[in-house]
């Protein structure tokens, strides 16, 4: 086979990476080592910034999300038994989507193959070579035969677990990372939000994230251990957590618990982004804390830069673009680590904390509640910051 982008994983910034190269005239082969059913039911975060959300309507993938999406203008910070809303729209201009990556995944896929796009599911022992050079190529196996990609460059959008980042040469990337003491038990319930628009609680048991799947299905997270084993706590123990964590300021309705999990939380990036021929995009790259929000948006932000970098290299023979494409990402994923780790300190009990300390966090959530200025710098980066 041969193609101008060999992308490697049907994530979403490996399938909006293939979808922004069509609409530009590029040609690209993504493969992917689950199946499609995998990847379309793979329950993860589902808020979009403002521009993303943009982005997905003007590149002719959110019609499904116009009509099913959630549209926020604000969010509520809860703590010390009161709630205190912050209206992005009037504080910014901008507001956040609620809607389900797999329900991106679904959108992107379906446009892909409805273009005659080319994601080939379920290979495995796939390995890039001569990346250094100027005719890079990917071999895997699928259905039991050896396959090979021939291409210009290759994208590697495979995740953390991917093998793109770890086929850099040795000695070349540099790795920054955050292991956090806790992590978040998720449930999605088939009971409505206990409002509108999201509620981070802080409380002195540990935080808690009140969000939605749709009206009724809400998507809600109590800070646990990392390691926390799952059979001690059953749904009564989970819905008495939630109650208390909420402190009386809305009505939670209770319901079926249709999926739970633990996930431990992390900071990570790698640097540089790209090496040769071979450019790394989302969590192959970076992690962040899902307190910010920040994970898809800062894959789609990746795959927008590499598909404008590699747009001026095949039209106008202009390789600048994808000379400085880590360095241009990176600022931007910087920025979104940074919240998304103030973010976390602000709302998590930390286990060596002392008095003084919860002290502080509760000064500063009142600070925010009550001050528009720092209320407008949180709306700013949560709604997401601006793009090129």
């Amino acid at each position: 086979m041969r193609t101008q982008v060999g992308i490697i994983g049907a994530g979403p910034a490996g399938l909006m990476l293939s979808h922004l190269l069509h609409l530009n005239g590029i040609s690209s082969i993504i493969i992917e080592n689950r199946s499609r059913d995998y990847i379309e039911q793979r329950i993860r975060a589902g808020l979009i910034e403002q521009w993303a959300a943009d982005m997905l309507t003007e590149t002719g993938v959110g019609e499904r999300m116009a009509r099913e999406g959630m549209f926020h203008d604000g969010n509520y910070l809860c703590f010390n038994g009161e709630t205190h809303h912050l209206n992005f729209r009037k504080l910014v201009g901008k507001g956040i989507t609620i809607y389900g990556q797999q329900e991106v995944v679904k959108d992107l896929v379906e446009r892909r193959l409805a273009d005659g796009g080319q994601i080939i599911f379920e290979v495995d022992d796939t390995k890039v070579h001569d990346i250094a050079t100027d005719k890079p190529f990917i071999t895997f196996r699928h259905d039991g035969k050896e396959q090979r990609i021939d291409c210009d460059f290759i994208a590697g959008c495979d995740g953390f677990h991917g093998i793109c980042r770890p086929s850099f040469p040795p000695d070349v990337l540099t790795f920054y990372d955050r292991e956090y003491p806790f992590g978040w038990l998720g449930i999605l319930s088939e009971s409505p939000p206990p409002d509108e628009e999201l509620i981070y609680a802080y409380h002195d048991r540990g935080f808690a994230l009140y969000t939605m799947r749709s009206p009724t299905l809400a998507r809600l997270y109590l800070q646990v251990e990392p390691d926390e084993d799952l059979d001690k706590w059953p749904d009564d123990r989970i819905w008495e957590e939630l109650h208390i964590r909420l402190g009386g300021t809305r009505t939670l309705q209770e319901g079926p618990i249709l999926q739970k999990g633990v996930t431990a939380m992390r900071s990570f990036v790698c640097e540089p982004m790209q090496t040769g021929r071979l450019f790394l995009a989302g969590d192959a790259a970076h992690i962040v804390p899902p307190t910010g929000a920040k994970g898809m948006n800062l894959a789609l932000a990746d795959v927008r830069m590499l598909s404008r970098a590699l747009d001026a290299y095949y039209k106008r023979n202009n390789s600048d673009l994808l000379a400085g494409y880590s360095k241009t990402c990176l600022e931007r994923v910087w920025k979104a680590q940074r919240f998304s780790w103030w973010m976390t300190q602000i709302f998590h009990v930390f286990p060596d904390e002392v008095p003084f300390d919860r002290r502080r966090q509760l000064a500063e959530l009142d600070y925010i509640a009550h001050s528009v200025a720092a209320q407008t710098s949180l709306a700013e980066q949560y709604t997401g910051l601006p793009i090129a």
